[in-house]
């Protein structure tokens, strides 16, 4: 293998341990703290620090990592993750809402190091002059992430299930220390310093490019968030008295399916015949993406079968949003300068983490106060203003490296 290829598979090893615990995490945090008696809105709000953290780190850690290099960032957001862990390893009295918060928005910080880190590298191992590989290599770590992140969801509730939530949280910790102490070992090029001083105002993007897709971003993954994150598995569990392990299991499936999706997507998208994406792309996938949650609130709304309306409803939504997600993470490393790629990939991912947080808030309290269906329509609402900014972004070649 190339030195190029090991570190890919180097940094796409490191990414998948973290994606594991962080899907068992996610899932160990709702289903506990819901059975605790917490409301649909407090277990959001648990998420609240989680996902604005994300916002701020992408806009620093992009920074940081082109005054560092990114192994350092990576390596960071494995070790922030532990301690993170940790954090939730006391007396479940001393588990407060503002305690869990804290120890969320480390958890935070520490995936979106990782996140930005991985991504960003990509970009430095592929010649400028392969956008096909480029695709390529994108969708495969991006759709593997994410079915690592499912099968994270199906390991953290049977995990609660089997040994409870300090036994569960143990066992993360531990696997991720070995993860870390293993990265020192295989993570040998470190890249992503730049060549000058970079300044502080320069996590701001100068990029049309990068700043129209970066607002797209935050629909597409505000539309998302706002009904699976909270309002999904609340739904499931008080309105069809699904149990921890029935609702992990189908969040597993939905997001491993989601995942291998996502890793066709080159195919799906016709590049075998030589196409590689454009915006026109993510618009017209956007538009069938919108017609998913309006089918399964109107489904509902009709009174058909609750339980076959979600399972196949969230198929679809999967599916599609696969697609969508997999034109966009392909489009800002494209995008991105080659000198100083992690400022362009962290404010990106910056209106990523902002998406997430707008969703998580609608979605514990839209529910709360409206219900299920309407959390649907918002979440179509959302995806209609994401393709409308998508529709003048420009093709690839129409951006200065």
């Amino acid at each position: 293998m190339t030195p190029a290829v090991r570190q890919y598979l180097a940094v796409t090893g490191c990414y998948w341990a973290f994606t594991l615990t962080d899907g068992a995490l996610r899932m160990l945090v709702v289903l506990y703290f819901y059975g605790l008696g917490y409301s649909p809105l407090q277990v959001a709000m648990l998420f609240l620090l989680y996902e604005f953290f994300g916002i701020v780190t992408n806009l620093f850690g992009g920074w940081l990592a082109a005054r560092t290099g990114l192994n350092f960032t990576l390596r960071t957001g494995l070790l922030l993750q532990v301690v993170a862990l940790s954090m939730l390893l006391v007396e479940a009295s001393l588990l407060s809402v503002a305690y869990v918060m804290v120890a969320q928005a480390l958890s935070g910080i520490a995936k979106d190091l990782n996140k930005m880190s991985a991504k960003s590298s990509i970009k430095l191992l592929v010649p400028a002059d392969a956008p096909r590989r480029l695709y390529q290599w994108v969708a495969l770590l991006t759709g593997s992430k994410n079915a690592l992140k499912g099968i994270g969801f199906f390991v953290g509730a049977v995990l609660l299930a089997w040994i409870g939530f300090r036994g569960a949280i143990s066992v993360l910790v531990g696997a991720l220390l070995l993860v870390f102490l293993a990265s020192l070992i295989w993570l040998k090029v470190d890249a992503g310093k730049v060549r000058y001083k970079v300044g502080f105002a320069e996590i701001f993007s100068k990029s049309s490019a990068v700043n129209r897709l970066s607002a797209a971003r935050f629909f597409l993954f505000g539309a998302r968030d706002v009904w699976f994150v909270v309002a999904l598995p609340v739904f499931l569990q008080s309105q069809l008295q699904w149990t921890h392990t029935q609702v992990g299991s189908l969040l597993a499936v939905w997001i491993i399916g989601y995942g291998m999706m996502q890793s066709l997507a080159p195919m799906i998208t016709g590049q075998r015949r030589g196409k590689n994406p454009s915006g026109r792309n993510v618009s017209i996938w956007g538009a069938g993406l919108c017609v998913t949650p309006v089918a399964l609130a109107v489904a509902l709304y009709c009174g058909i079968d609750a339980a076959h309306c979600v399972v196949f409803g969230l198929l679809a939504f999967g599916a599609l949003f696969a697609v969508n997600s997999a034109l966009h993470s392909y489009l800002i490393i494209a995008y991105a300068r080659v000198e100083g790629v992690s400022l362009d990939v962290g404010f990106y991912y910056m209106a990523n983490a902002a998406g997430r947080l707008a969703g998580t808030v609608l979605s514990g309290g839209l529910y709360q106060w409206f219900g299920f269906e309407v959390c649907l329509l918002v979440s179509a609402l959302f995806i209609v203003v994401a393709s409308l900014v998508s529709i003048k972004l420009p093709s690839i070649t129409q951006v200065p490296a």
